[in-house]
């Protein structure tokens, strides 16, 4: 049997070993070991499974990965996300929608010390849903805004996924993290845009919330300096070159941990539970990442990805029409897949080609991410959805999913905005010492 043929049975595999229910990072694994052992026989791939298990488990840049995880467990357990969210909803409460435009930005804010979508979903709607319900807020609006804005954990950096994007591929991890700002500052100011434009046509979706006093209003900004001094600290110092994004990661761990004994908030407890759901999770990522490198070179060895890629090339069809058909392609997954197996999954095919097609592997990472954030919030996989269903059980999931599709429309819109003009992301990181 001819290796493209064992590539194409390893593939049809995987997808049946995920149908069924196995965890993605075992199913890459099986079909990886397997499939090199069918290729090379026993002792090459026993050798290589080893020496990538070493490899991707001490890789000093994977360093970054449990300390940005820690620094936003830290972050939650110290209760920054509610001065934040007091902070911010003294200024845009009295809008239309104010409560909502509340929850958008300061789950931007709150992403930009966490990196993790769901933990910042579970935060800011077990803290603002209950402020919504007593404004008689539209419940789809406001559980589907708190989905959606959840997203933007993962693209303000730092975001856990584009560290595993960089490694995967080789890109600059410090780039893809400046690249990263203006996308989510961007895409902040169109969710808070599209509510403040459904609630000012229709205003019973979203009352305005109570007006404070001008002193009131400066007076809460000091609320925010902890979360403004740790992202300055981390993306500032990766930006001007002080230090690599491994380092800065250590670096906002000490930050946080400082402004935790400084306003007396750091515990034990809160320090224990912030090691362990650190763990877990940095443990859940890695056995993905080794899975994926093995499947990765299974493909390598049966040439199906560049068979891919000259077919692609020889096609003659125009960059953007097969970005095009990617989007589409990440839609499926991502009402099929979680995050983690989407990412892993469609790299060893979809980076060789976007690198072909002449696109910029930074500008590819922040793409990939916003396809991502899609598969984040789409049926019927839509993880935030459910996280946010976990939160409010009395608001179906079919109307959480209906407040979320203006929120798509705007992703997709912005997808296309940076396809058209790429120096949105990568005008910053030609400027950044990194």
């Amino acid at each position: 049997m001819d290796p493209a043929t064992i590539g194409i049975i390893g593939f049809a595999a995987l997808l049946v070993l995920i149908a069924v229910g196995v965890p993605i990072a075992f199913s890459m694994a099986v079909v990886g070991i397997v499939g090199s052992y069918a290729l090379t026989g026993f002792t090459p791939t026993a050798a290589q499974v080893g020496l990538n298990a070493w490899e991707k488990s001490t890789d000093f840049v994977l360093i970054a990965l449990p300390m940005f995880i820690l620094m936003g467990q830290l972050v939650f357990h110290l209760k920054l996300a509610e001065d934040l969210y007091d902070a911010v909803q003294k200024w845009f409460g009295r809008l239309p929608g104010g409560m909502a435009i509340t929850a958008v930005i300061a789950s931007a804010g709150f992403g930009a010390v966490t990196g993790v979508s769901a933990a910042a979903v579970a935060t800011m709607g077990a803290m603002t849903m209950p402020e919504m319900r007593r404004y008689n807020y539209d419940l789809g609006l406001a559980a589907g805004s708190l989905a959606a804005s959840g997203t933007l954990a993962i693209l303000i950096p730092p975001s856990v996924l584009m560290i595993v994007y960089g490694i995967w591929t080789e890109t600059s991890i410090g780039a893809l993290f400046i690249a990263g700002i203006i996308p989510g500052i961007l895409l902040t100011c169109a969710f808070a845009l599209l509510i403040y434009v459904q609630c000012r046509l229709r205003p019973e979706r979203g009352p305005v919330g109570p007006a404070y006093p001008l002193n009131e209003r400066l007076a809460s900004l000091r609320k925010l300096a902890p979360i403004l001094a740790i992202f300055g600290l981390v993306i500032g110092g990766i930006y001007v070159g002080a230090f690599t994004p491994t380092e800065a990661s250590a670096i906002g761990v000490i930050g946080v941990l400082t402004v935790g004994l400084v306003m007396r908030r750091l515990s034990w407890d809160g320090l224990r539970a912030s090691i362990i759901d650190t763990g877990l999770t940095t443990g859940m990522i890695f056995l993905i990442i080794i899975g994926g490198h093995l499947i990765g070179r299974f493909l390598v060895l049966t040439e199906v990805t560049t068979g891919i890629v000259d077919l692609i090339a020889a096609s003659g069809l125009n960059r953007f029409v097969i970005l095009f058909l990617f989007v589409l392609m990440y839609l499926v997954l991502g009402a099929l897949l979680d995050v983690w197996g989407m990412l892993i999954l469609t790299l060893p095919f979809v980076f060789p080609v976007v690198v072909s097609l002449g696109f910029d592997p930074v500008w590819f990472g922040i793409f990939v991410v916003l396809m991502t954030e899609l598969a984040l919030i789409t049926p019927p996989v839509g993880i935030n959805v459910y996280v946010m269903h976990g939160i409010v059980p009395d608001v179906g999931l079919v109307k959480i999913f209906r407040g979320i599709m203006p929120f798509v429309v705007v992703i997709l819109a912005f997808v296309a905005l940076i396809s058209a003009f790429p120096e949105i992301v990568l005008w910053l990181p030609s400027l950044s010492a990194r």
